[in-house]
């Protein structure tokens, strides 16, 4: 894989799976609501995926050793695999009662955060397992203050 498009699909991938599953879990802490679940993922999908992908394209040009195909190819990777890996996460939600759905969802994007750390840590020639540890606390640590949020607007 070309390094503007790994790096592009990387970013998007592990941006897409963090952003979406502090969503949903925030939103499910304050609302209980599917309906509102669903809109936040597809916010997320369109909007943060732009936001991310535009963000990669100014960075990559602000490095001025791109050419530019190689920022369009980092950019169009960073927001079709947000996109696409973010809308994976309403499934659960299209079939599942709301909790249910939560719970699959993190399963699913505990598990991607693993398969995408284990693949940069080959890349890197480490110990898989130093990576993975650190990328699923990073992203539990997402998961347990998003949850607080929610619970805390739940209140308010």
């Amino acid at each position: 894989m070309k390094l503007s498009i790994r790096k592009g699909f990387s970013f998007g991938l592990s941006s897409g799976i963090i952003t979406t599953l502090g969503l949903i879990v925030g939103l499910n802490s304050s609302t209980h609501s599917a309906l509102v679940v669903i809109g936040g993922i597809l916010v997320i999908a369109i909007a943060d995926g732009l936001s991310d992908a535009m963000g990669i394209h100014i960075s990559e040009e602000a490095e001025n050793k791109h050419k530019q195909k190689e920022i369009w190819e980092s950019t169009l990777a960073t927001f079709f695999s947000k996109f696409i890996f973010a809308l994976t996460f309403i499934i659960p939600v299209f079939f599942l009662p709301l909790f249910y759905a939560v719970v699959v969802s993190i399963i699913w994007g505990l598990f991607l955060i693993s398969l995408l750390s284990y693949y940069v840590a080959r890349l890197q020639k480490v110990k898989p397992s130093k990576v993975i540890l650190e990328h699923l606390g990073i992203t539990i640590l997402v998961i347990f203050v998003t949850h607080l949020i929610g619970n805390f607007v739940s209140v308010l």
